[in-house]
């Protein structure tokens, strides 16, 4: 678990992960958690149901690596957005890191603190050395967020910007 100024950030379990999928408030209800207003994508569902939930049970695999960490206001006790980090550090030391805000909490930092407090974690991880993210060329905020936790452009496609932070600047 991590601890923001606003923020609690919990990765979720396997058993967990199954409940976030449902959307039905019981994860929340687990958690003693006010219920949210919030959905799946159907590009997460495919997501959850095709890589992240089966990684999370492979007990070979660090499942901190893989599974959705879900970010809980303090001051409204519901979940606001979740991040994921695509797998275990690479020969490099490089993770990846996808990330989303609940429509309702859109617009207010949160983004840019879970992603701010996660690179905390990532520091204090012996074979992290780097931080990658992809972002929609049209999604301002989300690259927004990286920005403003200091990663840099690496390059791009023709949808999408590249981003990284190196951990020992």
């Amino acid at each position: 678990m991590i601890e923001t100024n606003r923020l609690i950030i919990k990765p979720l379990t396997y058993h967990q992960l199954l409940k976030y999928i449902r959307c039905d408030n019981s994860l929340e209800e687990e958690l003693k958690l006010n219920p949210t207003s919030r959905g799946i994508s159907e590009e997460l569902k495919e997501a959850l149901e095709q890589t992240i939930v089966p990684n999370v049970a492979d007990t070979s695999k660090n499942y901190l690596y893989s599974t959705l960490w879900t970010a809980i206001s303090k001051e409204d006790n519901k979940m606001i957005g979740d991040l994921c980090i695509v797998g275990e550090p690479n020969d490099k030391g490089e993770i990846e890191i996808g990330y989303g805000t609940y429509d309702e909490f859109q617009g207010r930092g949160y983004m840019t603190e879970m992603v701010a407090g996660m690179i905390e974690w990532a520091k204090k991880q012996k074979t992290v050395k780097a931080i990658m993210a992809s972002t929609n060329k049209e999604n301002f905020a989300s690259f927004k967020v990286l920005v403003k936790n200091n990663f840099t452009k690496t390059g791009e496609t023709e949808s999408e910007f590249q981003w990284k932070l190196n951990l020992s600047d």
